[in-house]
């Protein structure tokens, strides 16, 4: 027999803000019974205040140490959904970690819908600029070829929730020697 412990015990979701990393991966931790997990949440918890507060008192590199530092800890969990910050996979040590012990799936969907999904939410620093649709267009550009570096590509713009979910566990099964999803 062959049994040996797959290295793919958890999903990790990437891509922009906006594109459903924590919608979509709350809906599939509940159908494969995984804890879900997000880091912009558990990154405030430890620094105990928002990540708009993080930004505005100590600064992006902080927060990008503190996203690093939070990764790799993340190395040892298993059975996990991991919905990650925007711009987390944009340092390769990032991206590095997270494929050691899940299948990363990006998340991707147009700028336009992108704004269209952030724009009445106020906890989103990088948007807080005269032209936020600018900024996705531009912060969209220059991480794209990180999103790219992800396991599978996702597209959520054209797609329904259970559509996006069930494609994701599709692919996770399929990691896992898995043809066929469970139903």
């Amino acid at each position: 027999m062959n049994e040996a412990t797959p290295t793919i015990r958890n999903l990790a979701l990437v891509g922009f803000m906006g594109t459903g990393k924590s919608t979509v991966g709350h809906h599939v931790a509940d159908d494969l019974r995984f804890t879900f997990l997000d880091t912009d949440e558990l990154l405030e918890k430890r620094a105990n205040k928002s990540i708009a507060r993080i930004f505005a008192e100590d600064g992006e590199p902080v927060f990008r140490q503190l996203e690093s530092d939070l990764v790799r800890d993340l190395e040892s969990r298993t059975n996990c959904v991991i919905a990650t910050g925007g711009g987390l996979i944009v340092n390769p040590a990032n991206l590095a970690s997270l494929k050691k012990h899940a299948l990363v799936i990006c998340l991707w969907a147009s700028p336009e819908a992108i704004w269209q999904r952030t724009r009445h939410q106020s906890h989103r620093p990088l948007l807080n600029g005269p032209d936020p649709l600018a900024t996705i267009r531009t912060l969209l550009a220059a991480r794209e070829p990180y999103y790219r570096q992800a396991d599978v590509l996702v597209n959520t713009e054209y797609r329904g929730l259970r559509e996006v979910t069930h494609q994701i566990i599709h692919h996770f099964h399929q990691s896992q020697g898995h043809p066929h999803t469970r139903h």
